[in-house]
């Protein structure tokens, strides 16, 4: 699948100091030791393409992308894999609905997507894959997961065989990740693609792991399994191990992830004998009228829209910046007057010259400590207005162009 145009890269020196994020898992900050030295691997869900970019997905991928420059900045090659739900119950919905091809609909969808992500200036995967493509791959792994004795059938009246699961009891991997009691997981196992009161299944969380043929879905031959689709989980691992390999450094998403898919993606890796992933970082959800945005609901304002109307996108990456990623917040029409208005301060700063290197060194120190990029807005506003006085700053070792490390490490660019 080809991704987008990455914005071109100027990194800073090597600081030499290494990225503290908030592990879900762990419940702390602590600091991201790569697993393989001098270079790190992040995996970020992608979308399920059956409408455009809304501003919960932008917050999202914008925080895996402060991720990986704050992993650059301290002289990490960095490897990420992205990965395309297009296959899945409701963009086959949205397809039928609109009479589309479901191929046609992911593909014009994917393409939006990929416009406002280059739009804002987000690093492109160096792995970004469909679940179609990487179908050869899943089945594979399907396939092993049934020859290991993890996968049992469960017997479906609108197909000619039964739906595959993958059976959680064996090495009680269930809930790794999010630490959530059965009690919490039911309370939105439903909602978020479970199926925990089917007939048949020996576990109300064990997944879907291949689903028998319907009429009118696309399906693929697995073989002893049948001819079916994939469940949802197993897709995610089976892209990132032949993008990044098992086990990597960073698995991001949307806190609404936690349970089930990162919970359920590390069981399924679990029963293939493998780890998944040493640290999760979760984005918080953004709201809008009260709910938190979501397509189901259709409370979304999307990116290029705002884009069309004439939204600078650097303005839209500082209204996101003005929350911490971790952060659950409500979408205001001020997020993008204030943060314009911090632009056009900032653009002029950057006319001005000079250098400052203890504003440099404050806006890699608080992209470094959990992405806490309000801090760093509040050293760009002091050296906007003038508070910095560039003849004791000029004094400090280190880099000193403002506005090349805000594009080094934020992805804005202060051109006019």
């Amino acid at each position: 699948m080809h991704s987008w145009t990455s914005p071109a890269l100027d990194p800073l020196p090597a600081s030499g100091v290494p990225l503290r994020l908030y592990d879900t898992r762990a419940g702390r900050i602590a600091p991201i030791l790569p697993l393989t030295p001098g270079t790190a691997r992040l995996y970020v869900c992608g979308i399920t393409p059956y409408d455009s970019t809304h501003l919960g997905h932008a917050a999202t991928y914008h925080a895996a992308d402060l991720m990986r420059r704050a992993l650059q900045d301290t002289g990490l090659e960095v490897e990420m894999a992205q990965n395309i739900t297009d296959l899945d119950d409701p963009l086959l919905e949205r397809a039928a609905r609109d009479g589309v091809g479901w191929r046609e609909l992911a593909a014009s969808q994917v393409e939006l997507f990929t416009q406002d992500m280059e739009a804002l200036r987000i690093i492109a995967p160096e792995t970004y894959r469909s679940v179609s493509e990487a179908m050869d791959q899943i089945i594979a792994v399907v396939r092993t997961l049934h020859e290991r004795g993890r996968a049992y059938p469960v017997e479906a009246s609108d197909a000619a065989g039964p739906d595959w699961y993958l059976d959680l009891s064996i090495d009680g991997a269930l809930g790794d990740v999010s630490g959530w009691s059965e009690e919490q997981m039911l309370e939105v196992f439903a909602d978020r693609g479970g199926d925990p009161t089917r007939e048949g299944k020996r576990g109300a969380f064990d997944p879907l792991l291949w689903r028998a043929e319907r009429k009118g879905e696309p399906a693929w031959d697995a073989a002893e399994l049948g001819r079916g689709r994939p469940g949802w989980h197993v897709e995610c691992v089976c892209i990132a191990e032949d993008g990044i390999g098992l086990p990597f450094d960073i698995q991001a998403g949307g806190s609404d992830l936690i349970f089930p898919h990162h919970d359920l993606s590390a069981a399924h890796s679990a029963a293939l004998g493998r780890p998944f992933a040493a640290a999760y970082a979760h984005s918080g959800m953004v709201a809008y009228q009260g709910e938190k945005m979501s397509k189901s609901l259709g409370n979304l304002v999307f990116v290029h829209r705002l884009v069309r109307e004439g939204v600078d996108p650097m303005v839209i990456r500082l209204a996101l910046m003005a929350h911490h990623y971790r952060s659950d917040w409500e979408w205001a029409d001020q997020e993008l007057e204030r943060a314009a208005a911090r632009l056009e301060r900032y653009r002029v700063a950057a006319r001005r010259g000079g250098r400052y290197p203890a504003t440099v060194e404050e806006m890699r120190s608080a992209l470094r400590d959990d992405l806490d990029t309000a801090r760093a807005l509040e050293a760009l506003d002091a050296w906007a207005e003038g508070g910095v006085s560039a003849r004791s700053d000029d004094m400090a070792p280190g880099p000193g162009d403002v506005a090349a490390a805000a594009d080094a490490l934020f992805g804005i660019t202060l051109e006019s």
